[in-house]
């Protein structure tokens, strides 16, 4: 664990937002208690912080941020938010838990907080992730405002433009194109086609494998917004979604996907190993870097493929703000002005100057997103409307265990994809009778 105690500062080293920083002069802003935020390590932390020191110097009030790996930050949560007063007062919470904590009574509703908040109109909701409907016992556009989009995470396609110029490629829509374009490029053991996560882990390769699923036309559940479970996951479009993935990895990809997590992906990319990654947008200040990238200026971005007719369909990996139940009022209150702070449009576009990913839908339509090193904006902001919520219940961590074991064992040859798809929706068909809600399954595959 790394606690970063930061203090009021006028000189805002490294954000390059002195500009804005005078923009931003928020009439609420008034002296509130110190507030501590617990956080997750990754790609968009170095962004955050900085937002958050922005905040300071234009406020004078303290955040100290408690950061820690991605399951120690959720164990560190549980912890606090289980005990008879809270050691922390915003959580900062991934779309694979925000559910377990609104429905567990464990952060309080924003306008219990103040009855005036609201959230601004060109944030992104992400899938109405922001809100809940308790009664429902899902998320949902009528339900009471819970948190704040802290980071709107999605995947895209990262290719590598020199490359497919000198091919006379073109940026592929299909996967059909993205595997045809992945096999011309794909001249191994110094580059392969494409890497994709295959590891096991908290939300590893599940993560990388849903644009495949949702861009096929699959699914997991059949309509989580009407609270209908029924597992669909083995279904035909998903048997094709996950026999394309392996044979993908198989055919095109790195030897060792079965053994890849995010960070091998994102190095094969930046050392010139990959010719594509598809990966969660936080990771596309890490492709300009010249401390930490042999291809800047090289790599390019695109909608994550779909089959034709279908939409791009990349999975939600965002982060929300919540304040937690558990805490004293004046912390409650200051949690929430630096919240109502952070989703204002000044505060966004010095998000991604830091080289964060904005929350606020006008900053896509700012002069920023012109400039070359901001080329990922066009494309994200017209993925970001087609993003899957994929989880909608609290108990959406136990679902996807299932699939980082079956999704793991698929891709290293352990498995048939069809043994897979099969035995993790039996699996997936007992937790959700375990837990009471309506569901049901298809005939197996064979």
């Amino acid at each position: 664990m790394t606690k970063f105690a930061i203090n009021r500062r006028t000189a805002l080293m490294g954000i390059g937002v002195a500009a804005t920083a005078s923009m931003i002069r928020p009439l609420w802003a008034q002296t509130v208690a110190p507030i501590t935020i617990v956080i997750n390590q990754s790609p968009w932390f170095e962004s955050f912080r900085k937002t958050v020191e922005l905040y300071e110097s234009e406020t004078g009030n303290t955040v100290e941020l408690d950061v820690n790996p991605f399951a120690g930050s959720l164990e560190k949560q549980r912890n606090s938010v289980r005990a008879a007063q809270g050691q922390y007062d915003i959580l900062i919470m991934n779309s694979g838990w925000f559910t377990e904590m609104y429905a567990g009574g464990f952060v309080s509703p924003l306008t219990d907080i103040d009855p005036g908040f609201k959230l601004d109109p060109e944030v992104y909701t992400l899938g109405d992730t922001v809100f809940y409907n308790a009664e429902k016992r899902t998320v949902t556009p009528d339900g009471t405002l819970m948190s704040v989009p802290v980071s709107p995470l999605i995947p895209l396609l990262y290719y590598r433009g020199d490359l497919y110029q000198e091919a006379g490629l073109s940026a592929p829509k299909t996967f059909a194109e993205l595997e045809a374009n992945a096999r011309k490029l794909h001249k191994p053991p110094e580059r392969y086609g494409i890497v994709q996560r295959g590891a096991r882990g908290p939300h590893t390769v599940a993560y990388d494998f849903y644009p495949y699923l949702y861009g096929h036309g699959g699914g997991i559940f059949k309509d989580q917004s009407a609270s209908d479970y029924s597992v669909t996951l083995n279904s035909a479009e998903g048997r094709e979604a996950l026999e394309y993935y392996v044979r993908l990895a198989k055919e095109a990809g790195h030897p060792k996907t079965a053994a890849s997590d995010q960070a091998e992906v994102i190095q094969a990319m930046v050392t010139g190993n990959a010719a594509h990654i598809m990966m969660v947008i936080a990771a596309w200040s890490q492709m300009d870097d010249p401390n930490k990238s042999a291809v800047v200026d090289k790599v390019e971005f695109a909608p994550t493929p779909s089959l034709p007719g279908l939409p791009t369909a990349p999975g939600l990996g965002h982060w929300l703000a919540g304040v937690a139940h558990n805490v004293p009022d004046d912390r409650k209150r200051a949690a929430l002005e630096f919240l109502r702070w952070f989703q204002t449009k000044e505060a966004q576009l010095a998000t991604a100057q830091a080289g964060g990913i904005p929350t606020h839908a006008a900053v896509y339509k700012e002069p920023i997103a012109e400039e070359r090193r901001y080329r990922w904006m066009k494309p994200l902001a017209e993925s970001l409307p087609h993003a899957v919520n994929i989880y909608q219940f609290p108990e959406a961590s136990e679902v996807i265990a299932v699939l980082e074991l079956g999704l793991n064992r698929a891709v290293a040859g352990e498995i048939t994809p069809v043994d897979a798809l099969n035995g993790m929706a039996d699996d997936i068909h007992a937790v959700m009778e375990k837990y009471k809600y309506k569901t049901g399954e298809l005939e197996p595959l064979r």
